[in-house]
């Protein structure tokens, strides 16, 4: 299993400055993927709740995960470069195919895709896109994107957007960029084993996550397709702790669940630090000790 981080973006990292030297180090202790993600609004007073609480008050300082996954892009060589996550229908699916396209030459074929939904529907509000109609976007948004990324002239009509036959160019440097899509709701799954590449996972417990895998499998298997890859995003809210017994602290608690879930066939995990951290040096500390401690 691959080990990835997360790009510096919010909160105290929300400055574009850090992120070129940042992703740097973390390609040089060895993670092999970074991860971007997006908050369009952060309301006072949201119409919906944030998943699990309140949202933490990073998430009202950011930075536009294209602009960072392009720094990035610079400051790397190897490292995968995805958005965990993109919240598609909140943009027009033109300008997506565009950006993506860009950054995977920039990138020189190293983007993965990763769309959602958003929680929020201020953010849908915000940009004048109806909340009942976010399914349906999503689902065209892929058929725009993969009409625009296949050969010239493209063209598309559908229920929400109209494209005249033309020219896109440039293509993704990839033969096929992959498309990651989240969530876990029954129609998410059906659309994840229908027409992803791979899910955008959540830290579950690992009989709750073979569970999951094994649902969107069976979705993939009905299609006729084959098996659905997934990266795996980890929210640590974990400090380094010097003083606790050697394999007992919460870095090595978080190694043993990796471990675990590598044996689920996980072919990607992620981890998200600037939840726990408030300096880059804080952050790469901690980042390198969970890369000791990961060694698959």
């Amino acid at each position: 299993m691959r080990l990835g981080l997360t790009v510096p973006q919010f909160g105290p990292f929300a400055d574009p400055a850090l992120v070129p030297t940042m992703t740097a180090e973390a390609e040089a202790l060895g993670f092999e993927s970074l991860w971007a993600g997006e908050r369009v609004h952060a309301a006072t007073d949201p119409i919906t709740p944030y998943p699990g609480g309140t949202m933490p008050e990073q998430f009202r300082r950011g930075l536009d995960p294209m602009l960072v996954l392009a720094l990035a892009a610079h400051a790397t060589a190897h490292a995968r470069l995805g958005t965990s996550t993109l919240n598609a229908p909140l943009h027009p699916p033109i300008h997506l195919a565009r950006s993506l396209a860009g950054l995977d030459q920039l990138s020189r074929g190293r983007v993965i895709a990763g769309f959602g939904l958003s929680w929020s529907r201020d953010e849908y509000d915000a940009v004048a896109v109806p909340w009942r109609e976010r399914g349906a976007r999503l689902d065209e948004t892929l058929d725009v994107l993969a009409a625009l990324w296949a050969d010239d002239p493209v063209q598309h009509s559908g229920e929400f957007w109209t494209i005249s036959p033309g020219d896109f160019q440039p293509k993704p440097a990839q033969q096929h960029l992959p498309i990651y899509l989240g969530g876990l709701s029954p129609a998410a799954l059906h659309r994840i084993g229908r027409r992803a590449d791979g899910w955008l996972g959540v830290a579950l417990p690992p009989e709750a996550l073979r569970d999951v895998l094994a649902r969107i499998d069976d979705q993939a298997r009905a299609a006729g397709r084959g098996p659905i890859a997934t990266a795996l995003r980890i929210n640590a809210k974990i400090q380094p702790t010097p003083t606790e017994a050697p394999g007992t602290g919460p870095v090595e608690q978080l190694a043993d669940y990796l471990h675990e879930v590598a044996e689920l066939g996980v072919a990607d995990a992620f981890v998200d630090l600037q939840l726990t951290t408030s300096t880059p040096a804080e952050l790469l500390d901690l980042a390198a000790e969970i890369r000791s401690a990961f060694r698959p």
